[in-house]
């Protein structure tokens, strides 16, 4: 399964790119980690469901505000069939992240109704402040932080929940298997896009930093996670080096 590790770079602002990203990988994350290692209790993943569904219900409204500020409509098609992926018809992303709550013993209503930690919203503006940067290119550079890590978080929580929790039943993992998938196309086209449409150092860095951020934000959103759910001692590190 391709990952961000993974990806074929062909200059050295994509190399930087990626390595921006991995400064703030969510698998080195210690609650990723205590997932793999089939450390949580399901109550705590219980409660990583509700909060998390504020990224799954947001994030097409990431994938939204680089589309309506990229004037060029190539790119802009891109990101369309990467929105009708997330909210199209009965099987939305959003669905079945409901399934995966219910997998979990948790009632969809209450998943929606969930009251969110300030960790968890400051996290969800970032990213959309991120994505709507008036330079496009900043907005896909924060996307691709999100998208080129998720088919391999999607595969490792996958196979945590049926190697640790007891949960492989297809419509509870549903939400994973899919993102195993599309993700991967998903991060390789961001990838060459930005690597075509950032000629000057000036946009590199700014996608760069914009990178950077969102990786930030995530792992900001999980910190909080650690720090309301888990009674393990703090967090020892914030920040992770590629």
């Amino acid at each position: 399964m391709t990952n961000a590790n993974d990806l074929l770079v062909s200059s050295q602002f994509e190399s930087d790119l990626l390595a921006a990203v991995m400064e703030y990988s969510m698998l080195k994350h210690p609650f990723y980690v205590a997932w793999t290692e089939g450390k949580l209790s399901k109550p705590v993943l219980a409660e990583y469901a509700k909060q998390y569904y504020a990224h799954v219900s947001a994030f097409p409204t990431y994938v939204s505000g680089v589309h309506s500020r990229c004037a060029d409509l190539s790119i802009r098609q891109e990101l369309l069939e990467n929105l009708i992926e997330e909210e199209r018809g009965d099987e939305n992303h959003p669905e079945l992240w409901l399934r995966f709550a219910e997998g979990l013993g948790v009632a969809r209503e209450d998943v929606r109704a969930a009251e969110l930690l300030s960790s968890t919203g400051d996290s969800v503006r970032r990213l959309q402040s991120l994505t709507q940067d008036e330079d496009y290119r900043a907005g896909l550079a924060a996307l691709f932080a999100y998208e080129s890590q998720i088919p391999e978080v999607a595969r490792t929580k996958r196979e945590g929940l049926k190697n640790f929790y007891g949960i492989a039943d297809e419509r509870a993992v549903s939400f994973f298997r899919v993102h195993e998938s599309i993700d991967v196309l998903h991060q390789q086209v961001e990838l060459q896009t930005l690597g075509r449409q950032c000629q000057t150092r000036t946009q590199q860095s700014r996608a760069i930093a914009a990178a950077r951020a969102a990786a930030k934000a995530l792992w900001g959103f999980l910190d909080g996670i650690t720090a309301s759910y888990l009674s393990a001692a703090p967090v020892a590190k914030s920040r992770v080096q590629a």
